[in-house]
């Protein structure tokens, strides 16, 4: 098993739970901070420079009628602007299902110079990745789509990266819809989280409940053409958060549920590589790890810290908020 190390403690008095990250064009890692862990406070973009020095990057404007922003996926499309999955159906707060967004920031000097709404009304908008003129979407649940299995259904939207204010219904009738998910497992119903895209540009995702690898592969035209479980091993993945690959193939992911992080090798093998018991995280254990990132020769995990259950090995939220990370071989 890696061993991992503290790479960052977060400021507590704007950063309470840690998610999406990426990486800027000056090479700084970006981290975006939904904050579910504290109502009163506003989502966050943070800005973590090669030398581990931390600042606010940008806030996150908020949604006009519910006055809340909690961004989860962030990507930074080609012309530098950030696009964030605001998710603020995840909170559990009734009045905010329905209500997510994906947003498009272009920032300047930490001050957010334009704001476009990409997508609205969407229910549970989690992971994001931008490829070929499209931002790829993940949809952790579709409550709306009632499949005869009576079993979870989720998606993946596909948008153009210059397109605004698409009103989303959540149903099948949505044009955006690239591919659909159902989930198995009946103890833990929560579907597509985690994407992300090889060399050759298959796309895939994690199936967060079933703890499964789907890859989805396209035609010439962007069509898909399939979409099928790659990697799948209950013993050593139980949930599949946030992935990254690695420049060798090497798919890493954040097991959210058991306080670890998997590899997938180019084979489609899985095997657990790095775990901790429940833990506050200060000594660097991973702590409900929630998305992954390859950085400076380093996977550093962000640390969740927040969901707890029968299936968690997190039992409680603590601060300050933390990354930790392993050396890559």
């Amino acid at each position: 098993m890696k061993e991992t190390k503290l790479y960052c403690a977060l400021p507590e008095d704007i950063a309470v739970t840690p998610d999406g990250m990426a990486i800027d064009h000056e090479g700084n890692l970006i981290l975006s901070c939904p904050n579910y862990a504290d109502p009163s406070k506003q989502g966050v973009i943070l800005r973590i420079d090669k030398e581990r020095h931390i600042m606010k990057w940008a806030d996150v404007p908020v949604h006009e009628e519910t006055g809340k922003s909690h961004p989860m996926g962030i990507a930074f499309g080609p012309d530098g602007d950030l696009y964030i999955c605001d998710n603020q159906g995840w909170s559990g707060d009734p009045s905010l299902v329905f209500k997510g967004r994906i947003l498009r920031l272009r920032v300047r000097d930490g001050l957010v110079e334009r704001c476009t709404v990409v997508a609205t009304g969407m229910e549970h908008p989690n992971g994001i990745r931008i490829k070929d003129g499209y931002a790829y979407v993940t949809q952790s649940l579709l409550s709306k789509v009632q499949d005869s299995s009576k079993l979870l259904v989720s998606c993946v939207y596909r948008f153009k990266l210059d397109e605004e204010n698409i009103e989303i219904t959540n149903t099948l009738e949505d044009r955006h819809i690239l591919t659909t998910f159902i989930t198995q497992n009946v103890d833990c119903q929560y579907g597509a989280d985690g994407i992300a895209f090889d060399k050759e540009g298959r796309m895939y995702v994690g199936n967060f409940g079933d703890g499964a690898v789907h890859r989805i592969c396209f035609d010439e035209s962007g069509e898909v053409t399939s979409n099928e479980v790659w990697a799948q091993n209950s013993a050593e993945l139980q949930s599949t958060d946030g992935m990254i690959f690695d420049d060798n193939g090497n798919l890493y992911i954040a097991d959210f549920s058991a306080n670890a992080i998997a590899k997938v090798t180019p084979d489609g093998v899985v095997k657990r590589i790095a775990q901790s018991p429940d833990t506050d995280g200060l000594n660097g254990e991973l702590d409900q790890p929630g998305e992954p990132i390859v950085y400076g020769g380093k996977v550093i995990a962000s640390c969740f810290d927040l969901v707890t259950g029968p299936d968690k090995v997190n039992t409680g939220h603590e601060l300050p908020a933390t990354l930790c990370y392993f050396d890559l071989d």
